[in-house]
């Protein structure tokens, strides 16, 4: 399931996962973060992790070929978790992300205010 914060702003788009994102929720969401770069031209994400949060391949398929044909339009990720492997390989596909100009960070669920004012700042 994907849920939208509400701290969220047009341009600034946060969203908690948990469960299994299905097909149709990433269709919706991916429609969601297209108005907000018509609108914008960019947009930043915080993402919240929850321990299940998972994607079936038909939606992770999805989101990998909207990613790679949207990098240009995203300024920050923050993804934001309590799992040591997500922080390792956030760490990982940061310096990815770095060179297609795209800020990447992690940050704990106790540091999710921070996160907020890194991506709007």
């Amino acid at each position: 399931m994907i849920k939208e914060l509400p701290e969220s702003t047009e341009s600034v788009i946060g969203v908690e996962i948990s469960g299994k994102v299905t097909l149709e929720e990433e269709k919706a969401w991916i429609a969601r973060f297209d108005q907000a770069i018509a609108a914008h031209g960019t947009v930043s994400a915080l993402v919240i992790l929850g321990e299940n949060a998972g994607w079936g391949v038909k939606a992770g398929l999805e989101d990998l070929k909207w990613l790679m044909t949207h990098m240009k339009n995203l300024d920050k990720i923050a993804i934001v978790t309590e799992s040591t492997i997500w922080k390792w390989l956030i760490a990982v596909d940061a310096q990815f992300a770095k060179l297609v100009h795209i800020g990447e960070r992690h940050f704990t669920p106790d540091q999710i205010e921070q996160a907020w004012a890194w991506l709007k700042s």
